[in-house]
């Protein structure tokens, strides 16, 4: 089996290397003006050298172009607390405010291209349950969708996997604990190029996963607000 993961180096796609890191021949981070771009990259290159795996960065000029949600363009991304993480109107206000148009579908079929090109068996993806719920691109009806258009779409046929696609963030730090997956190396943050800033949607529903798992030290070492 030889495999290719989408890298942004947050929470769920640095479980997913670490658990898939046997398969795993390829890791995508893709740059496409976002705001924390420079630490995504930078923290996607570390684990790939953790990992010994090859790493490759993409560079969409265009999406930064056409997107004009606060996670690339000047408008100020969201602060949010925990107590707002599962009230469902400001989550949905949160999502529509950092969408960017067809993210994780041209995402997908980019790493669809690889695959086809080099023969490799799976694309791996960090959907998971708690976000699924105001973003639609990591539903299970997307990743089964999405498999349905690649046997159309390319001659290889690769599946896209989620392997967090039924765990909510607690549940996935708890496996990056049992893995010893290096959680000090994750940037989950929309903001900073920097540590996680700890305030936005995305840090905010790390840190209560952390808390809940009782890792105060990592709080502490990867939060900025926390110092």
């Amino acid at each position: 089996m030889k495999s290719i993961i989408l890298l942004s180096a947050g929470l769920d796609s640095l479980v997913c290397l670490g658990l898939k890191k046997n398969s795993i021949n390829l890791a995508l981070t893709f740059d496409y003006g976002q705001k924390s771009a420079k630490k995504e990259i930078e923290s996607s290159k570390k684990l790939c050298e953790y990992y010994n795996i090859t790493h490759k960065v993409i560079k969409l000029d265009f999406l930064k172009e056409i997107t004009n949600t606060s996670l690339v363009s000047k408008k100020t991304i969201p602060k949010m607390d925990i107590e707002s993480l599962d009230k469902e109107e400001i989550c949905k206000d949160s999502a529509k405010s950092v969408w960017v148009p067809n993210r994780n579908g041209l995402f997908l079929n980019v790493a669809a291209s690889f695959c086809d090109s080099l023969g490799y068996d799976e694309i791996i993806i960090g959907a998971n349950s708690e976000e699924a719920k105001t973003f639609s691109d990591n539903s299970k009806d997307f990743i089964e969708s999405i498999n349905e258009t690649l046997k159309y779409s390319t001659q290889v046929h690769p599946t896209v996997v989620a392997p967090l696609i039924n765990l909510n963030k607690n549940d996935i730090v708890k496996l990056a604990l049992e893995n010893s997956i290096p959680l000090n190396l994750v940037h989950s943050c929309y903001v900073s190029n920097g540590k996680n800033c700890g305030k936005c949607e995305s840090c905010q529903r790390l840190k209560r996963a952390l808390s809940e798992n009782e890792c105060y030290t990592l709080i502490k070492e990867i939060f900025e607000d926390e110092n």
